[in-house]
């Protein structure tokens, strides 16, 4: 009996601490860059100790016209999924019929880069960790 509470133990710990462990590992700043329909595209992901994001994207597009975005909301890691739900889109509560919700299935590469599917979009992503503080 007491072998069968030690190896219940074991059976769980391990998932909440690989779970625990991931979550710490993206509080930070992470950076993606990328092309779309002949724009430059960079955004600038700060997830936060206390479960609060930020977001801040810049675009310029082919004229060399810059447009700047910033968002924010709460983002929780389920062991799994990298799930951020906004709260604030350019300063302003998101309006229906938006969906203020993104989930991101994680890939580490390394410690320093992720790779995130959102299974829904049918899309891939890649951030690579940066140095907090780092500017648009």
């Amino acid at each position: 009996m007491l072998a069968s509470f030690f190896l219940a133990a074991c059976n769980n710990a391990p998932a909440d601490s690989r779970a625990d462990a991931v979550q710490q590992q993206l509080v930070g700043s992470w950076l993606r860059e990328y092309t779309q329909e002949d724009a430059r595209v960079r955004r600038l992901l700060v997830l936060g100790e206390d479960g609060l994001f930020t977001e801040a994207a810049r675009v310029v597009d082919a004229t060399g016209a810059v447009t700047d975005y910033a968002h924010a909301g709460q983002w929780t890691f389920d062991g799994t999924n990298l799930k951020r739900r906004y709260t604030s889109f350019n300063g302003k509560q998101p309006a229906a019929p938006t969906l203020p919700y993104v989930t991101y299935q994680l890939k580490f590469e390394s410690k320093y880069e992720f790779i995130g599917t959102d299974n829904i979009r049918k899309r891939e992503v890649r951030y690579s960790r940066v140095a907090p503080g780092t500017a648009m």
